[in-house]
């Protein structure tokens, strides 16, 4: 027999199989419950939930809706174990938060899927502190599970076909307890506005035996096939864009909804499509309860299709709901039927001990080596969460950092209104300014006398009289010192680390000047020679003095100038006679012919001229020399 069909396989096969670990062998873990009977298995029965049976068809679309259900098929998925009815009690009973109305319509609610997905979690978490950390070599995860017949006889069945959450040993024994009869399965698919379904037979029934007239000869009955077809439905809807791929509910939702009357016929097509395939459900709802299987072929916005709608025939969370292992193509009849023969038919092969040994070698010799488990540092120290600032707060952090920036740039007609308004709110002019500015300096003072703004720090003192005595914060650990101090000073600088002023951040004379002239005019107000560190007062008399000495020393210059271009003056020499020059005689440049655009520099600028041309050329530009030295002497 060159195949085989899962539902029908020889009895002496079955007896031969074991199962086949191409690896390792799978972690040791808790016994499965054993499997449900065949007489449960079917339209009134759940198979997640091990096997309850119900009275009616409402029964069971309640137990669907229930959260006991809901519960099992998530624990299965996860690898767990189903819970029964009672025991699923108890744990809600230990959940903090309690679960309501879990058998009613509204079990599908948002605190209903947060509890039983809170007890999931719980009990996951349970189960892998209980059990070893997996090795580094762990089975490759495929769609076929494997089984062994002596002495060269494999065969693979999808794992699809089984229960949910069944563990890979107890594959054998569910294999064993599909050879009995009477089983369909439901199977769908749509994809580009084509749908296909089908309602299939996949095991048949045990026939029986007919006794009577045994003396008379009858033809032999035709063997019947393994699957039958019982029902089955195609249609196709215009609902996918010609050309450019997808359907019009994507592109709606990707781009808006478009205009042009292809977009609505696809529109059209698409409610179409929903509806057809609602009502083929609706009429074959008695025959989808009682499938075993339920596949279904549907990505994206068309698996809402077939749950989450009222009244649904296939309910979200159902132990029976499958989709294709595989890749399908465009659903058709006979893709269905492709289908069918793939899921149902055992892949063989036909390799001995040896060569199935020989291949677990080359295989574990083909995975990478585990890495090291990194040892546990110690934990690095968490970062300070950021502090939530309140809306008062935040308001004086944004006013603090638009008074400083004003300072700093010294825009004092802003700053003017600006501390008008809110000088006050922000405690006076001497207010220390707060830590989280990220300031090295302790008040505005101390801000415009480092920034260099001589009309800004002359407001402060002069204006709102702040406080030249207050020391500059010492820098921290590791910070380098502003020792900076731009032009020769009149106090020497303060050795690193000791006491300094607003007067000692002053990098230019002009702002230090500001500082000596407001001691002179109100020596009364601050100590300003000793805590303020301010070496001497400045008067106006002292003032003009300095400029009468300014004055005295650019005209003694400007008379040493003058003395050293009389001395180096050459004496005049006498003019050559001019040659007379004949009429009709072209003149000759006696610098040779020249290029165009000029001569450039100083030497080709006096080339051509006389001796005495030369001279006065060369005194002009030495006395253009000495202007520009005294205008700079001027400037200090």
């Amino acid at each position: 027999m060159s195949h085989f069909h899962i539902y029908s396989l020889p009895v002496e096969l079955l007896d031969t199989l074991t199962p086949r670990n191409l690896v390792s062998v799978p972690r040791p873990r808790s016994p499965s419950p054993p499997p449900v009977a065949s007489s449960t298995i079917g339209s009134r029965a759940c198979n997640v939930c091990n096997g309850v049976a119900f009275v009616d068809v409402e029964e069971q679309r309640a137990h669907f809706r229930s959260d006991w259900h809901r519960y099992n098929v998530k624990t299965r998925l996860s690898g767990g174990q189903s819970v029964s009815e009672l025991e699923f009690s108890k744990l809600v009973d230990g959940l903090e938060d309690s679960i309501s109305g879990s058998a009613s319509e509204d079990s599908d609610s948002d605190d209903s899927d947060d509890a039983v997905d809170a007890l999931v979690s719980k009990a996951t978490r349970k189960a892998r502190s209980r059990s070893p950390s997996p090795g580094p070599t762990t089975t490759p995860q495929t769609a076929l599970t494997w089984f062994h017949s002596p002495p060269s006889t494999q065969l693979g069945v999808y794992k699809a076909v089984f229960n949910s959450g069944l563990h890979p040993s107890d594959y054998l024994s569910e294999l064993k307890s599909l050879q009995t009869g009477g089983r369909t399965w439901a199977m769908f698919m749509v994809a580009g506005g084509h749908f296909a379904g089908a309602i299939v037979r996949v095991s048949r029934e045990p026939e029986k035996e007919d006794n009577e007239e045994p003396h008379k000869k009858k033809k032999p009955k035709k063997p019947k096939q393994d699957t039958e077809v019982l029902k089955h439905k195609t249609f196709h809807r215009y609902t996918t864009r010609r050309k450019q791929g997808g359907s019009q509910g994507l592109n709606d939702n990707a781009k808006g909804p478009a205009k042009s009357a292809g977009a609505q016929l696809r529109r059209y097509g698409e409610q179409a499509l929903r509806d057809d395939i609602r009502n083929l459900l609706q009429e074959w709802a008695e025959e989808i309860n009682g499938c075993e299987r339920i596949w279904i072929r549907a990505t994206g916005a068309n698996r809402k299709i077939f749950i989450d709608y009222d009244d649904c025939v296939i309910e979200r969370g159902d132990g029976r709901l499958r989709t294709f292992p595989f890749p399908t193509r465009r659903p058709t009849q006979s893709e269905l039927s492709r289908c069918l023969l793939e899921l149902t038919r055992a892949k063989t092969s036909h390799l001995t001990e040896d060569a199935l040994r020989a291949q677990d070698e080359a295989y574990l010799a083909s995975l990478p080596k585990p890495k090291p488990i990194p040892v546990a540092s110690a934990p690095a120290p968490e970062k300070p969460k950021p502090v939530k600032l309140s809306k008062e707060e935040e308001i004086l952090r944004e006013k603090w950092s638009r008074l400083l920036e004003m300072v700093s740039k010294g825009r004092l007609e802003p700053l003017k209104s600006f501390w008008d308004r809110e000088g006050a709110n922000l405690g006076g002019v001497d207010a220390p300014i707060p830590d989280w500015a990220g300031e090295k300096r302790a008040t505005l003072l101390q801000v415009a006398a480092h920034a260099g703004h001589e009309d800004v720090t002359s407001w402060l003192l002069e204006t709102l009289h702040a406080d030249p005595t207050v020391d500059v914060p010492l820098a921290k650990s590791g910070e380098p010192e502003d020792t900076d101090s731009g032009e020769a000073s009149d106090t020497p600088a303060p050795p690193k680390g000791s006491r300094r002023t607003a007067y000692d951040l002053a990098r230019t004379r002009a702002v230090r000047d500001v500082f000596r002239r407001c001691a002179g005019a109100h020596p009364d107000w601050w100590d300003w020679f000793g805590a303020a560190r301010v070496p001497s007062a400045l008067s106006k008399e002292q003032e003009e003095e300095r400029e009468e000495k300014k004055k005295v020393r650019r005209k003694g210059l400007k008379d040493r100038v003058k003395e050293r271009e009389a001395k180096a003056k050459p004496a005049p020499e006498p003019e050559p006679q001019p040659k007379p020059v004949q009429q009709n005689q072209k003149v000759r440049d006696p610098t040779g012919p020249r290029k165009l655009g000029g001569a450039s520099g100083a030497a080709e600028g006096i080339a051509g001229l006389t001796p005495e041309m030369r001279a006065k050329v060369e005194r002009e530009r030495r006395a253009r020399a000495a202007e520009a030295r005294l205008s700079a002497l001027s400037k200090e």
